[in-house]
């Protein structure tokens, strides 16, 4: 009996302090910097030229002051600056910054702006001759058609004056998909050597909370292998490696930005950070060499993405983009928690509440293992009757514990009982709790999705409180006293739970579990309340299929 309510008292411990933030993937392991870090020596591609910080601005003067193209969609809408025909304007319109306000999202800003955040693109030269380069601060004159939209690309034009005509046209899906094609036009008598590059740079560190279930910051895909750096990471050494496949970006919790080589290409990537000023980017190795008269062409996919499930799954299958997938976070258990979300977001279809497909997956886990479940609840009902015996063999063994230990096997032996099969309810549920929640702090599609009453955000804790009598009195308390009603239903639901199961016969032990329903209460009050919902039916189910064993078994329940 004692191995038992230990065991219990360990795992659900382990699951709410530990487990949970050591189940998913860990912190990006440390890079092997002697395979993948690029020296001048064995390195063809010359260097993406950087020209220094201009002073910043406020986004709306940047925006005005800049000659622009519109662009829009169904998803995104924003601008192109002609001032290096860089895409640094998008706004999400779908998405709002909080329940509160209808401002939408704003990803991407000028660069010369506080939060300065844009996808540049363009071509590096290699030889003597120093060449005059389309750079960011280089002006682009429009050929024809003045808006970007899906189906009505844009081509914008420059003239170094010296024989060399560089052209991009840019495209916009109806989704999150730039496709950008450079091309340049060789007027003159000479012979040149071309490489064309793509970068995304970021003016700032944005807040991230330190959270191992989360990752934030740089990704790609190199080869078949996922990188993820954090910033930090990245002010402390620059990070390169060669591929011939891939992709790479900078991702926040719901939101990214991506860009592709053209495939086929050897590319080299950096992710690196010069005074907080943070940047992934390609260079392609090989040169591009344009003789006279001659053209050179690149293609680039660009994604200023929300990161929807479906959205990037196609993206992912639609253009062969290896393990694009992973740029939302599933975890080291991706096998399990992906298919999950698919599960609860077919529910979630046909009920048009999030709360009510976490109801129903809930239920159909507790069927599922209804039959383990049963021998579980069966083996602790008969501990439950055995418990004077127990009781008896304690005292009269008090002195003894060897004794006391053999006469407790030969008990369970007797009774065919076995006491670590009370455990199994808990382990159950462990996996089950883990893939909910990481879907609710990952997944955009669980984002700003109500419940029913007070819930307006399953992804958010639970807003009330029992300091404030749930709002009935005019005061908002403190974060840490933020204790809401699903909490409380949840820790009441354990509360009961635990009234079902066997006594521990040591009344330390007794006491700790006494305590663990207001325990457990407190730590998952700011939890997601989604999280919380699912925990409560969970025990809400727990409860009645186990007080109907009991009955059967004759078992008194209070």
């Amino acid at each position: 009996m004692e191995t038992k309510n230990v065991l219990i008292a360990i795992v659900l411990s382990t699951l709410i302090l530990v487990v949970w933030a050591t189940f998913f993937e860990p912190p990006p392991t440390e890079i092997q910097k002697a395979e993948n870090k690029v020296t001048a020596e064995n390195d063809s591609s010359p260097s993406i030229e950087e020209l220094e910080a201009t002073k910043k601005i406020s986004r709306n003067e940047a925006i005005k002051n800049d000659e622009r193209i519109n662009l829009e969609n169904d998803n995104i809408k924003g601008s192109i600056s002609l001032t290096g025909g860089i895409i640094d304007d998008v706004t999400f319109k779908k998405y709002n910054k909080n329940l509160k306000s209808e401002e939408k999202v704003i990803f991407l800003n000028p660069k010369n702006s506080q939060n300065g955040y844009y996808i540049e693109t363009g071509w590096a030269s290699s030889g003597n001759e120093k060449l005059n380069l389309p750079l960011d601060n280089t002006v682009w004159k429009v050929k024809g058609n003045k808006f970007l939209k899906p189906n009505n690309p844009i081509i914008l034009e420059w003239n170094n004056g010296k024989g060399l005509i560089f052209e991009k046209k840019i495209e916009l899906d109806n989704e999150f998909l730039f496709k950008i094609t450079q091309k340049i036009k060789n007027n003159s008598n000479k012979s040149f050597q071309f490489f064309p590059y793509a970068q995304i740079t970021r003016n700032y560190k944005p807040d991230v909370t330190p959270i191992y279930i989360l990752h934030e910051g740089f990704l790609g895909v190199f080869g078949d292998e996922l990188k993820e750096m954090d910033y930090d990471d990245v002010d402390e050494e620059k990070f390169a490696i060669n591929s011939s496949k891939g992709w790479l970006g900078i991702t926040d919790k719901y939101w990214l930005t991506a860009i592709v080589p053209e495939k086929g290409k050897n590319f080299k990537s950096e992710f690196l950070s010069k005074n907080q000023k943070y940047r992934a980017n390609f260079i392609v190795k090989d040169p591009i060499i344009l003789n006279p008269d001659g053209i050179a062409e690149n293609k680039i996919n660009a994604f200023v993405a929300a990161k929807e499930v479906a959205v990037i799954d196609n993206y992912a299958a639609k253009l062969g983009i290896e393990k694009f997938d992973l740029t939302i976070d599933w975890g080291w258990f991706y096998f399990f928690t992906k298919p999950l979300f698919f599960v609860i977001d077919y529910f979630f279809r046909i009920t048009g509440n999030f709360g009510l497909a976490i109801v129903i997956i809930t239920a159909l886990v507790r069927l599922i293992f209804f039959p383990l479940a049963n021998y579980s609840f069966r083996s602790m009902a008969k501990m439950k009757v055995l418990q004077p015996e127990m009781i008896r063999l304690k005292e009269l063994h008090k002195d003894d514990k060897t004794k006391l230990q053999q006469e407790m096997m030969a008990l369970y032996k007797r009774e065919k009982v076995n006491p670590i099969s009370g455990c199994l309810p808990v382990l159950i549920q462990i996996p089950f709790f883990f893939a909910i929640y990481k879907m609710l702090y990952v997944t955009l599609e669980m984002r700003h999705q109500p419940f029913f009453g007070w819930i307006e955000d399953l992804s958010a804790r639970d807003p009330t409180s029992i300091f404030n009598l749930f709002g009935l009195i005019p005061w908002d308390p403190p974060t840490f006293l933020m204790i809401g009603a699903w909490p409380i239903l949840m820790g009441l639901s354990m509360y009961l739970q635990q009234k079902l199961n066997p006594t521990p016969p040591d009344p330390i032990q007794a006491k700790i579990f006494m305590f663990f329903p207001l325990f457990l209460t407190i730590i998952l009050a700011p939890f997601p309340s989604g999280l919380v919902v699912y925990w409560t039916i969970n025990n809400i189910l727990t409860i009645a299929q186990q007080w109907v064993i009991m009955r059967r078994t004759k078992v008194k329940t209070v």
